[in-house]
């Protein structure tokens, strides 16, 4: 289906230092994804085999993903460097914060999608995948591949018929400020002790948990996507300067594995 971003232009712009142009090039995927939400018409997306990084993003901002059973999906960016930057965390965040009710522990259920991002966890199946929150409960699956096609038509025509109206950008998405952030900066700290993690991984990990608690506020608050988007782009930006990200990325650019540094 999709693997996601071009690796070499943005490797390009980060060795020349173009930051203005990683900046710009991860805005206008973010723009594009927000419009795929807003879209004035429904949005149907048919992920099928490997859906990761952009591709993920493109599949979490449709109104419906009618996925293929077999479909491996998943935000896979901290493999180089990053942070899911499209949109991604930024979804991530928000589907916890749909999920939260009362009574419920909010910082489990973040912490749980943090670690899907952090690990860059792929799922295997689309049933697995809505475990993991990378799709959703009201998305829909087609056992049959042959059929997804003819599935998908048929929801987006459902939408359609329905009298379909687009939804409105969020603005209350709950997020925990400073108080997710010290609990999750500490289980990272552990783990980087635990030697599960790399020291590259643990500043990958922070910036994730940075995003997904709203930045550095001094209590639990309601943001917006926007809010969201613009933090994720500038952790984005920011990793794309570290020597360790480049070191991955060009691994990858030559058709291997990332280095795990």
């Amino acid at each position: 289906f999709s693997v996601g971003a071009n690796l070499g232009i943005l490797f390009m712009y980060a060795v020349e230092q173009e930051w203005d142009e990683v900046d710009m090039m991860v805005r206008q995927f973010q723009n594009t994804m927000m419009r795929v939400r807003y879209s004035s018409v429904p949005v149907v997306v048919a992920p099928h085999a490997m859906t990761l990084g952009g591709g993920c993003e493109m599949t979490m901002h449709s109104d419906i993903a009618q996925a293929a059973a077999e479909t491996y999906i998943g935000l896979v960016e901290v493999g180089v460097g990053l942070i899911p930057a499209g949109g991604g965390t930024k979804e991530m965040t928000l589907r916890v914060s749909e999920a939260f009710e009362s009574g419920d522990p909010e910082l489990n259920a973040l912490q749980n999608a943090l670690m899907t991002i952090a690990t860059a966890k792929v799922a295997t199946s689309a049933h697995e995948a809505i475990n993991l929150g990378l799709l959703r409960k009201t998305d829909r699956i087609s056992i049959n591949a042959e059929r997804q096609v003819a599935d998908a038509k048929e929801a987006v025509l459902e939408l359609a018929n329905a009298g379909y109206t687009k939804p409105t950008p969020r603005t209350n998405i709950k997020v925990q400020g400073r108080t997710g952030l010290g609990s999750f900066y500490a289980g990272i700290h552990g783990m980087r002790m635990g030697n599960y993690i790399s020291d590259h991984d643990l500043k990958i990990a922070k910036k994730i948990a940075y995003v997904m608690c709203g930045g550095d506020l001094s209590a639990p608050a309601e943001v917006s996507e926007q809010y969201l988007l613009d933090l994720e782009r500038e952790a984005f930006v920011s990793l794309t300067g570290e020597k360790k990200t480049l070191e991955r990325i060009q691994s990858v650019i030559n058709g291997g594995k990332a280095v795990r540094n």
